[in-house]
């Protein structure tokens, strides 16, 4: 047998040698996987046991509430205490397991499983989140720049509108992702990006005319100044979340918005301003186009609808800032008086 056969042989054996370990291997990930879904699925049924459990518990623990007897009205209230931590704790005992999608993401996706099992893997897609807002607000201010001061042309504002559309598109997604992965951004802050996407819309299919030229510099302005904003938010709002999660004082999971929250407060209230002047600027955009709506030359639907979702944009942003704000000076701790 010639020297280079032997050769080939010994590579084969070392090679059927691996591959004989890699099938052993494969045949554990597939045992792990199987109880890894076993343990999943338990922990589901015990949480849902659990929480049913509370409900029943917290009921007659309302029923008793008027004991005569101190030492009982004393354990009542510890067992109310310890009731009042366990919807956290289940919290983040689920947004390691998979769950059903949402109505939206059941839309989109179907019924993949979105939930990711790792916290290096969560922490990666949040990460990636962050950079995917601030690069694609980055593009935004220069897109906006652009036809703001060089380019006249619809099909380039076309252009700026649909990627304005896929952007709100993607984060409505994105984000739908990282609340089910146990992220807590929620309420007016996702439904604004539902409306802003809308309006994208909107504004990509209004024909070009007398109207659309007579609105088109005010929203560039607006588009630029809006992305601006954006862009400040990112940085600042990633720096200061960074501390308070070294100091463990927010979620590892927290979002930056498009508006003001409690944790921005310590160094972010600089932001106030800008915020409030891009909220009011929404309220002009939905006055003008209202006022309009109400020339004689009027014909196209989107002027008015357009209105609407700024107002509504405008409405929504200002009173969930001022609230947020109000309760931020309530809940702020005063400082001590000095003798």
């Amino acid at each position: 047998m010639s020297q280079g056969i032997t050769h080939v042989l010994e590579e084969w054996k070392c090679l059927d040698e691996e591959y004989q370990r890699l099938q052993e291997t494969h045949k554990k990930y597939l045992q792990k996987l199987d109880d890894i879904s076993k343990l999943q699925n338990n922990c589901s049924t015990s949480i849902s046991r659990q929480q049913k459990k509370l409900k029943e518990i917290t009921h007659l623990v309302k029923q008793y509430s008027k004991v005569p007897s101190e030492e009982d009205a004393k354990n009542l209230h510890e067992i109310t205490e310890k009731i009042k931590t366990r919807p956290n704790a289940f919290f983040e005992m689920e947004a390691f397991l998979p769950k059903k999608n949402g109505l939206y993401l059941s839309l989109v996706l179907g019924n993949v499983n979105v939930t990711l099992l790792s916290k290096q893997s969560k922490f990666a897609y949040k990460d990636e989140y962050e950079k995917f807002k601030l690069y694609t607000a980055v593009t935004l201010v220069l897109f906006s720049f652009i036809c703001f001061f060089f380019v006249n042309y619809r099909v380039v504002d076309a252009l700026l509108n649909f990627l304005l559309v896929w952007y709100y598109c993607t984060l409505t997604i994105r984000e739908s992702i990282l609340i089910t992965n146990g992220s807590r951004i929620k309420g007016w802050w996702v439904f604004h990006h539902y409306i802003s996407a809308f309006l994208s819309g909107v504004m990509l299919t209004w024909p070009d005319g007398n109207l659309y030229q007579t609105f088109r510099n005010q929203f560039l302005a607006y588009c630029l100044y809006q992305s601006f904003v954006q862009c400040l938010q990112c940085y600042y709002q990633s720096g200061c979340l960074y501390r308070l999660r070294a100091l463990g004082e927010r979620h590892n999971m927290d979002l930056t918005v498009e508006g003001f929250q409690s944790w921005m407060w310590k160094g972010l209230t600089f932001l106030l301003p800008f915020l409030f002047f891009g909220h009011f600027w929404q309220l002009c955009n939905g006055l003008t186009l209202f006022r309009m709506a109400q020339l004689s030359d009027w014909k196209e639907w989107q002027v008015l609808m357009c209105s609407l979702c700024f107002l509504v944009l405008f409405m929504g942003n200002f009173f969930t800032t001022v609230a947020v704000v109000r309760q931020k000076i309530k809940t702020r701790n005063p400082k001590p008086k000095s003798l």
